[in-house]
C-alpha cells in the first residue's frame, strides 16, 4: 500500500483521506489551520467540514507540511483555486522529485486563468507527473462510501494508472483520459452553470427551464473548452455532463446554492460571508469570460450570471436578457459559436 499526502482539509480533502485510509493506505492529512489539524487528528472527524465521517487509524493529521510530504510518491492537493500556487509553493522544497501530483481542485486561477495543471507545472516543473482528478462527486458522499465514478486525466499513462489503481474501491470507480484540458474545463465551468441552476430554481422557474439551462451550459463549456484544445467527447462525459448534472440539480452543491441566494434577493458578500466552504463559480465566472475573450467564443450564460455577481444586474433580469437573445440553429458547425 502506498503513503499518500493530501493537502487540503476542507470537505473534498477529508473525503479522500477518508476513503484511502479505509482502502489501507497510510494517508498523511494537511491542514493549513494548526487548530483544525489538532483537532481532527484529536477526534479523528473533521468537525467543520465532515462532522459526521470517522476517519480510519490510518489517517494522520498535521500543520506542517515537511513532516506531511516526508517520503510521500503520490500527493493530493485539494485546495482552493486561489490558494493553490501558494500552497504549491511552501510543499514544493519537501517534495520528491519522482512524486506523483493529484489535482483534486475545480477551478481557474483567477489572475493568470490557467488551469490547475498548468500552475503545477510553473511552479513545479513540466516534467511532473501529473494527474487530474474529476467528475459527479460530492465530498460527503464519497465519505459515505456512495458509489461514485470519477476520471483520472494525465498525458502521462503510468500516472493514470497508478491512480486508478491506487484510489479504487467497492464505492469508488476511476475511468481514465488523456483530455487533461477537457476535463480541466468541464471540472471547472459548471460551477458558473450552477449558479445559473440555482438562479432558476429560486426564481422557480420550473423544471423545462432548469433542462434548457443545462443543456444550453453544456454547449457553452463544450465550445470553450474546444477552443482550447480539448475534446467535445469529453465534456459529453463524467467530467462534463455528469459533473454539470450533478451541480445544477444536487442539494448539497456550493455553487447552487450561491444562485440560489442571489434569486432570493441577498448580496454577494453576504451569501458567502455566511459559507463554510468555497464556491469556485464565483471567480471562475470572470475567468471564464476572460478565457472566452481569448479564444472569442461567446459564454451568454457566463456573461449573464457575471452581471448579477458584479451587481449590475438582478437574477431574473439576466433570465430574461438570455431569453431575448437573437435566435439560431441549436447544432452549430464545428468551430462556430
Amino acid at each position: 500500500m502506498q503513503s499518500i499526502a493530501i493537502l487540503g482539509a476542507g470537505s473534498w480533502g477529508t473525503a479522500i483521506a477518508a476513503h484511502l485510509g479505509r482502502l489501507g493506505h497510510r494517508v498523511h492529512l494537511w491542514a493549513r489551520d494548526p487548530r483544525l489539524a489538532a483537532e481532527i487528528q484529536t477526534r479523528h472527524a473533521n468537525a467543520v467540514y465532515l462532522p459526521d465521517v470517522t476517519l480510519p487509524p490510518s489517517v494522520r493529521v498535521t500543520d506542517a507540511l515537511e513532516p506531511a510530504l516526508d517520503a510521500i510518491d503520490v500527493v493530493v492537493i485539494a485546495v482552493p483555486s486561489h490558494g493553490y500556487r501558494a500552497v504549491l509553493r511552501a510543499a514544493a522544497p519537501h517534495l520528491r522529485p519522482h512524486a506523483t501530483l493529484v489535482s483534486a481542485t475545480k477551478g481557474l486561477e483567477p489572475v493568470t486563468l490557467l488551469r490547475m495543471s498548468e500552475v503545477i507545472a510553473q511552479e513545479l516543473g513540466p516534467e511532473r507527473p501529473v494527474v487530474v482528478l474529476s467528475g459527479p462527486s460530492f465530498a460527503s458522499e464519497v465519505a459515505q462510501l456512495r458509489p461514485t465514478v470519477l476520471v483520472a486525466a494525465s498525458t502521462r499513462g503510468d500516472a493514470t494508472e497508478l491512480v486508478q489503481s491506487e484510489f479504487r474501491g467497492s464505492a469508488l470507480r476511476l475511468y481514465g483520459s488523456a483530455d487533461v484540458i477537457g476535463v480541466e474545463l468541464g471540472g471547472a465551468l459548471k460551477n458558473v452553470i450552477a449558479i445559473a441552476a440555482g438562479v432558476v430554481e429560486g426564481l422557480g422557474l420550473g423544471h423545462n427551464a432548469l433542462a434548457a439551462l443545462i443543456t444550453r451550459g453544456l454547449a457553452e463549456i463544450t465550445r470553450l473548452a474546444c477552443a482550447a484544445g480539448g475534446h467535445r467527447e469529453t465534456t459529453a462525459g463524467l467530467s462534463g455532463l455528469g459533473d454539470l448534472v450533478l451541480t445544477c440539480t444536487g442539494t448539497l452543491s456550493r455553487n447552487r446554492h450561491v444562485g440560489l441566494e442571489l434569486a432570493r434577493g441577498r448580496s454577494l458578500a453576504d451569501v458567502v460571508s455566511g459559507m463554510k466552504m468555497v464556491a469556485e463559480g464565483v471567480n471562475t465566472t470572470r475567468a471564464a469570460l476572460a478565457l472566452g475573450t481569448r479564444y472569442q467564443v461567446e459564454l451568454p450564460i457566463a456573461t449573464q450570471m457575471a452581471a448579477v455577481l458584479d451587481g449590475r444586474s438582478d437574477a431574473r433580469s439576466a433570465v430574461e436578457a438570455l431569453m431575448v437573445r437573437p435566435q439560431r440553429t441549436e447544432i452549430e458547425p464545428r468551430g462556430a459559436q
